[in-house]
């Protein structure tokens, strides 16, 4: 009889309702793992104990318009020809699962070339998702990919993983969302986790208006989505110093930039001026704080004894926080942040490794290599006695 309620202890044991108990821990599956990061803008894909992903791909896709209409306020959006792009993950959260589905074969068949139902899986999950979530993810994996196991853990602590620590505060940036997390022995305090929905994505939007209110015949040329995000990533800059520079032309240093078709763009306070919401979301109209701010509330949020440790290890993560001057800002913003509310005792220290990047993917890739992690997978066999549910026990 399939039990009602299941859970896990830390000892591998699944305990049903009834209170009957039986050892599940996972025997060899015979493979290293998958490790996927799931992302709102792109999404990597490896195996367990390499450096880096062998792909990284775009997470929207493009569909027939005829197949799947696209609604008002549908996530997605019609394109010329016949057909519209579909965005399974906006912000960090899964809103198109049929979408997401096909971007799990397209990285596992088509990109890994792999046959899924022989290769267990991780996946990261981002620390301000619903939990109803990872219920989906796992039915998602195990009844259409019919993956043999799988686990899934959060950005935040795949983050510290990639630095070999379990405990400090991640901070990431990426295309769709920031967070700020407190990892403490590797687990996550939820209720100090801050979200900011301006990132890479509204960035680059922002520089495209930047750009044609500077020079407006580039609205003319029709700028590429992805010739603005190379000008983002080889020209932009954070400023230490953003209302002294925004104000002393003498502080801008133009740069040109040449791109595919030929046409040279030049800018000038847009290069420090397109990261800037990050830390001032107010240029953009929106009244929530900056990723500093929601650094320090994270640390104000946790018990006093944590504090200093966790602050110890402020780890950068995601694509977002590559802009130069991004650390050196955030470290300042947040010291000052610190020291007005009376937390002087607070030295934060970051940690910003140059492939931090792909920091999410690579801690994946360390703790899925790890024999001691062998035991911490949720098999096929585990889904099948007790649903999907059992997600919320095994990977708490």
């Amino acid at each position: 009889m399939r039990p009602s309620l299941c859970g896990q202890s830390r000892a591998g044991k699944v305990t049903s309702a009834s209170g009957s108990r039986r050892v599940r821990v996972p025997p060899s599956l015979g493979r290293i793992a998958v490790v996927v990061d799931q992302g709102s803008g792109f999404t990597k894909a490896g195996f367990a104990g390499e450096h880096q992903p062998r792909l990284v791909l775009k997470s929207s896709s493009l569909v027939p318009s005829w197949d799947r209409p696209v609604l008002p306020g549908a996530p997605g959006c019609e394109l010329a020809g016949g057909v519209a792009r579909a965005h399974p993950i906006k912000h960090g959260v899964v809103v198109d699962w049929e979408a997401l589905e096909g971007l799990w074969e397209r990285l596992l068949v088509g990109g890994l070339q792999v046959y899924p139902e022989r290769w267990p899986v991780l996946v990261s999950d981002s620390p301000s998702a619903p939990p109803s979530n990872r219920e989906r993810v796992a039915e998602l994996l195990f009844e259409a990919l019919a993956v043999p196991a799988c686990h899934m853990a959060s950005t935040a602590l795949l983050a510290l993983c990639s630095t070999g620590t379990f405990s400090g505060l991640a901070v990431e940036a990426g295309a769709g969302v920031c967070h700020a997390t407190p990892i403490y022995a590797g687990h996550s305090w939820h209720k100090a986790t801050f979200r900011l929905d301006v990132a890479g994505t509204t960035l680059s939007r922002y520089l495209r208006d930047l750009l044609v209110a500077a020079c407006p015949n580039l609205l003319q040329q029709s700028l590429p989505r992805k010739a603005i995000t190379q000008l983002k990533k080889h020209c932009c800059y954070v400023s230490l110093d953003f209302e002294g520079d925004l104000h002393n032309p003498a502080r801008h240093h133009p740069a040109s930039f040449c791109l595919r078709n030929g046409c040279s763009v030049c800018l000038s306070s847009e290069r420090f001026r397109c990261p800037e919401p990050i830390f001032q979301p107010g240029l953009l109209g929106q009244a929530e704080p900056g990723l500093p701010t929601l650094a320090f509330q994270a640390l104000q949020r946790v018990p006093a004894p944590l504090r200093r440790r966790l602050a110890d290890t402020v780890v950068l993560a995601g694509g977002s926080t590559l802009f130069p001057g991004f650390t050196e800002r955030l470290e300042m913003e947040l010291e000052a942040q610190c020291l007005r509310h009376g937390y002087g005792a607070l030295k934060p220290h970051l940690v910003a490794k140059p492939g931090r990047g792909t920091a999410v993917w690579t801690g994946g890739s360390m703790v899925a290599s790890l024999r001691s992690f062998q035991c911490h997978w949720m098999t096929r066999t585990m889904y099948q006695e007790c649903g999907s549910r059992l997600v919320h026990e095994v990977f708490n």
